[in-house]
């Protein structure tokens, strides 16, 4: 215990010594816009700082936050403050107002615990004091509670003034492509009204997948190479943009507010298309479904990339007659051409890509590779398997299976799901560049 000297004259005991106070400077963004904001945190940190001077307050470290305080344990220094406090770095807190710590039951919970525990001393704010004091925690509970039911309000006012623009046909949010946003009007806020430039190119998109049976790849391509398609960010529209637009409603004229709640609503915007193209576009999206999904897993796509443009490489498969009526199944490997339509990489057939990753795999140091384990517990399962049916006498380590001729043994005869776990395992990129497959150093 930390005692001082009484004077004499005084009877003769222990006193404790006032504990020593010392603060975090804790400032908090507001959640709210620039311009509605009282104080930046720059200016938070400004005015605590003059009042520290001021009063002579002990400031030992200071936090930023940005992030909302409205959910429990969302935000990381807050969080972090909190267990510097139980770890006895400070056992103060100042902040501009008590809305800045809490603005919800669980984390006002632990500030409250922390002063109970007498971890937490005092909470100083511009114009007030809280202390471990019953008054003073309860009043700070009140002023957290106050915060947090101006939130719960603000909340519902906000899904009421989303709804009733709902009801007025305005959906609310960034308008689609094909649309853009009226902001000249306030009165018109969320009114979605057509982009001249790019609407009659979203209609395109529908037609061509109605009647001409285009696949949303090829839209896709069609947009990126010979139109040069862009968003109003100025970015060409991803593949699966392209499928988000063709599964849109919104260009028949309705919407759902919030997705996926079954509230639908009769939009105030120009339609670009109708709803009967629409329904087409659905039917056709379909049957591409059903075909995708009885594509066939090839082992090796999705694991090397393009050396001539950086794309991905896919398969396909061939099926030949042969004269006694069966048909022999080849498979090629080549380039997407998702980068570059004109890439010329060719196509390599799988057993020459096996052949080479079969070399591939003499240039590879395996200790690097994470199946490392899998392979010793599969080698030794096979000596095993050898020794029960050959005999022990019968086989010399010479002869036995080692980790590189069981890989080699995968490539060429494992499952199509071994193969692709093999080459996941290695670390270095596998390119392929005008039917030569070569690892990336």
């Amino acid at each position: 215990m930390n005692t001082i000297q009484v004077p004499n004259g005084f009877p003769a005991k222990q006193i404790q010594a006032p504990i020593r106070v010392t603060y975090c400077l804790y400032a908090r963004k507001s959640t709210e816009s620039e311009e509605k904001q009282i104080l930046s945190i720059d200016s938070q940190i400004k005015e605590m700082l003059q009042l520290a001077d001021r009063e002579g307050l002990e400031v030992v470290t200071m936090k930023r936050e940005s992030h909302s305080a409205k959910e429990t344990g969302q935000r990381p220094i807050f969080n972090e403050i909190v267990e510097e406090l139980r770890e006895g770095k400070y056992n103060a807190i100042l902040t501009w107002a008590p809305d800045r710590i809490s603005r919800n039951a669980g984390d006002l919970g632990k500030i409250v615990d922390l002063m109970d525990a007498g971890k937490l001393h005092e909470i100083r704010t511009f114009g007030q004091r809280f202390s471990n004091s019953p008054s003073e925690k309860f009043l700070l509970m009140i002023l957290g509670s106050q915060a947090k039911l101006e939130n719960d309000n603000r909340g519902v006012n906000v899904r009421r003034g989303l709804r009733t623009r709902c009801e007025m046909g305005l959906r609310p949010g960034v308008a689609p492509v094909g649309y853009s946003n009226d902001k000249k009007d306030l009165d018109k806020k969320c009114q979605a009204i057509i982009d001249p430039l790019r609407a009659p190119v979203i209609k395109q998109m529908f037609e061509k997948a109605a009647n001409e049976k285009w696949s949303g790849r090829r839209i896709h391509q069609w947009l990126k190479f010979d139109l040069n398609f862009t968003s109003r960010a100025n970015k060409n529209m991803t593949l699966s943009s392209v499928y988000l637009v063709l599964q849109n409603p919104f260009y028949y004229g309705v919407f759902e507010y919030p997705e996926k709640s079954g509230n639908w609503y009769q939009g105030k915007h120009q339609p670009i298309i109708t709803k009967e193209l629409f329904d087409k576009v659905q039917e056709q999206l379909k049957r591409d479904r059903i075909v995708r999904s009885d594509i066939k897993e090839f082992a090796f796509t999705k694991l090397m990339v393009c050396g001539d443009c950086g794309s991905g490489i896919s398969a396909d498969e061939k099926f030949k007659k042969l004269k006694d009526g069966t048909s022999n199944r080849y498979v090629y490997y080549g380039c997407t051409k998702a980068r570059d339509a004109s890439c010329k990489g060719g196509y390599i057939r799988e057993e020459e890509l096996i052949e080479q990753l079969v070399k591939i795999i003499d240039e590879i140091d395996l200790n690097r590779i994470t199946m490392r384990q899998k392979f010793e517990a599969e080698v030794e399962r096979m000596r095993k398997f050898q020794r029960s049916f050959a005999g022990a006498s019968h086989i010399t380590p010479d002869k036995e299976l080692d980790l590189r001729d069981y890989a080699k043994y995968l490539l060429k005869e494992g499952s199509v799901t071994e193969k692709r776990e093999l080459l996941l395992c290695i670390k270095s990129r596998l390119v392929l560049s005008q039917k030569v497959l070569r690892l990336e150093k």
